[in-house]
């Protein structure tokens, strides 16, 4: 289903407001990591305001599509959308890892549309593999979906969920690297160098596509084409991104990885996002 301009003019919008809640949120608890929440807030709204099945109403439907962000300390931009959504009271997220509240600082199933407990990094890609699997088991029309931090493919375990969704042929499985270059310790290839993603993601024997992660149209054509693609092989997309995406001062800044803004920083960061 093509994607219209007024659709990508409403989603601009709909990216715009949620990168403020993340701001928001982040600085009223003084702590979380905004960086990568930011870079990846485009391809989380595609996926849940134009691309998948899933009903807030019914969270548990079983024919639902899943999704599985398994970089866990982006949360606050998944967090977000479902509360615009409606899965839970938007209040919560004013809360957010405040002790005893429902929103914590990386994704559990106790939260309403969350599917799988993650941070542990590498784990929930390989949570998604299993995911995939059983779903097809279960003879479900539907895909899973994962998204992966870059950083997060220096971890064995990534590459280990990448050769067993190869083998047991998940064309319902589509993988998102948030390729924004950037991690915790500095620039991705400095700290471990990743090469090319594509190619490695297709010696494991995936169908790899490349999009630009901030273009709605590249987003919402290039999944809807992986979604299409039912001959027996998993599918990764790497999407260039900018850590930080939305607000000038953290944009490409490593230091904004996991360091909240300041009250200072919340209110310069909130004005650009108005």
């Amino acid at each position: 289903m093509a994607i219209n301009i007024k659709e990508i003019e409403d989603l601009k919008q709909i990216a715009k407001k949620i990168r403020y809640d993340v701001v928001k949120m982040i600085g009223l608890a003084e702590s979380g990591h905004p960086g990568g929440s930011l870079s990846s807030t485009d391809i989380i709204v595609a996926l849940y305001y134009k691309l998948m099945n899933h009903d807030p109403k019914n969270p548990n439907k079983k024919d639902r599509d899943r999704f599985v962000l398994s970089k866990g300390h982006c949360c606050p931009a998944l967090y977000a959308v479902l509360a615009e959504l409606g899965y839970f009271d938007k209040d919560e997220l004013w809360k957010l890892r405040k002790t005893g509240a429902l929103l914590q600082g990386h994704p559990n199933i106790k939260i309403p549309g969350i599917e799988a407990n993650t941070g542990s990094l590498g784990q929930g890609f390989s949570v998604a593999v299993g995911m995939a699997l059983g779903c097809r088991i279960d003879k479900l029309n539907n895909n899973v979906y994962v998204l992966l931090g870059d950083g997060e493919c220096q971890e064995g375990q990534v590459w280990e969920a990448a050769m067993a969704a190869f083998h047991y042929k998940l064309d319902n499985l589509i993988g998102i690297v948030d390729r924004n270059k950037l991690q915790i310790d500095g620039c991705t290839e400095d700290v471990m160098c990743l090469g090319d993603l594509r190619e490695k993601f297709k010696a494991f024997g995936w169908d790899v596509f490349e999009i630009d992660g901030h273009d709605f149209k590249q987003i919402v054509d290039t999944i809807e084409k992986a979604k299409s693609m039912k001959n027996g092989k998993p599918k990764m997309i790497v999407a260039n991104t900018i850590k930080g995406k939305g607000v000038s001062f953290m944009e490409n800044n490593v230091g904004f990885h996991g360091k909240a803004p300041n009250k200072e920083e919340l209110k310069i960061a909130l004005k650009e996002l108005q």
